[in-house]
C-alpha cells in the first residue's frame, strides 16, 4: 500500500499498531506541533485519521471546523462512491451511508471555554469498510462501506481525498465566512425535522443556529444545544 500524499502544509504520519490515530494527534498537538499533521491508520476494516488545527478564532467560531470537515468528506466520498449512494451527516458528527451508520467525526481542543482562542483543534474520522464482527451486517442501522457498493474504493484515495476537500473548504471559510459551509451541510444532514436525542436529550431537531448549535424542539420549549458540547476529553 503506497503512502498517502497529501496538499502543502500537511503532513502525514502512519500511526503504529493499536493506536488511536485521534489520541494521538490530540498528543501531539498539546506538545506543540505544526497545524496541517494528519495521523492516520488504514486498517484492514476501518480507516481511522485526524488532522490537527489552529484556528485563529474563539472556540465557538472554531467548532465549525466538525461540521466543514464532514462536508469535506461527504464530498471526498460522493466523487468516489458510486453515483446512487448517499452520504449524510448528523449533527452529532455521525457518518450515514444510505441511511445507515458507517463512521462518525469526533473533536477536541487546547480550551473548553468557548470565547478563548484555542492553541488547537483536532478532528478524528472513524469510517467502517468491513464490519469487525461477520454478524454486524444484521445490526439494524449500521453498515460498512463495502457493503454498500463501494467496494472499489482504495482506503488511501478516501483519506487523500478528505483532505484536499476539507482544504478547499478551510479556503472557503477563510474569504466567504461560515455562510457557505451552512448552507452546504444543511442540505445534507441527517435527522433535520425528525425526533433525535442530542445528549440525552430527547426532541425535534429543527436545524441549526449561525454557529451550528442544534435547536432542538422539546414540548413546547426550543433549546439550543451549543457544538462545543461535543468536545472530547483530550
Amino acid at each position: 500500500m503506497n503512502a498517502p500524499v497529501f496538499p502543502p502544509l500537511f503532513a502525514g504520519h502512519p500511526v503504529t499498531s493499536g493506536t488511536d490515530p485521534f489520541v494521538q494527534a490530540c498528543d501531539a498537538a498539546r506538545q506543540g506541533c505544526d497545524a496541517g499533521l494528519v495521523t492516520y491508520d488504514l486498517g484492514p476494516h476501518q480507516l481511522r485519521a485526524a488532522i490537527v488545527f489552529a484556528p485563529e478564532v474563539a472556540l465557538a467560531d472554531a467548532m465549525t471546523i466538525l461540521p466543514l470537515c464532514g462536508v469535506g468528506f461527504q464530498n471526498a466520498l460522493g466523487a468516489l462512491a458510486p453515483p446512487e449512494v448517499a452520504v449524510h451527516l448528523r449533527w452529532d458528527g455521525e457518518i450515514r451511508v444510505n441511511g445507515a451508520r458507517c463512521g462518525a467525526l469526533q473533536i477536541a481542543a487546547s480550551d473548553s471555554d468557548p470565547m478563548t482562542e484555542p492553541d488547537w483543534v483536532t478532528v478524528g474520522l472513524t469510517l467502517q469498510f468491513w464490519p469487525d464482527d461477520p454478524e454486524a451486517g444484521h445490526i439494524p442501522d449500521q453498515t460498512a462501506l463495502y457493503a454498500e457498493g463501494c467496494a472499489d474504493i482504495d482506503a488511501v484515495a478516501l483519506l487523500e481525498a478528505w483532505v484536499r476537500h476539507t482544504l478547499v473548504w478551510i479556503n472557503r471559510w477563510d474569504d466567504e465566512g461560515s455562510g457557505p459551509i451552512h448552507k452546504e451541510w444543511t442540505g445534507i444532514a441527517h435527522g433535520i425535522n425528525e425526533q433525535i436525542t442530542i445528549n440525552d436529550t430527547y426532541g425535534k431537531l429543527l436545524g441549526v443556529d449561525e454557529k451550528f448549535g442544534a435547536l432542538l424542539r422539546k414540548d413546547d420549549d426550543t433549546m439550543l444545544i451549543p457544538l462545543t458540547t461535543l468536545l472530547k476529553d483530550q
